[in-house]
């Protein structure tokens, strides 16, 4: 099994920044791409940021400029640092992780449990 887990969250004023850890373990062979979604109240969930194995990054238009996703290829860590947060920056952020299991060799996406940010205004 793979396990994936965030930290960082927290609350922050406007124009603030947060980084965002999230930790991979478990039977893993190797992983594809990481990612992070987030889910506002009442909102359904969307990308914020993908990295593949190779450092290619894809932003959601909302958040270029101001958010860089990171990956430790040796530490199975994916980051987020987030500067200039804004209140509509406020959700429960997800990672995610594209992982080739080293038993049975198959690739299954898994997710973290979730970190709240909150940006006060």
């Amino acid at each position: 099994q793979v396990q994936l887990v965030e930290s960082g969250g927290g609350l922050v004023q406007a124009g603030g920044s947060l980084r965002l850890s999230c930790a991979a373990s478990g039977s893993i062979f190797a992983i594809n791409a990481m990612g992070w979604h987030r889910q506002a109240p009442g909102k359904q969930r969307e990308l914020v940021a993908t990295i593949t194995g190779g450092g290619t990054s894809v932003y959601a238009d909302s958040v270029k400029g101001r958010f860089i996703i990171s990956r430790d290829n040796a530490k199975n860590i994916v980051y987020l640092q987030m500067n200039s947060l804004k209140p509509e920056d406020t959700a429960v952020y997800y990672c995610n992780a594209n992982v080739r299991n080293s038993l049975t060799f198959r690739s299954t996406v898994y997710w973290g449990q979730g970190t709240q940010v909150t940006v006060s205004s």
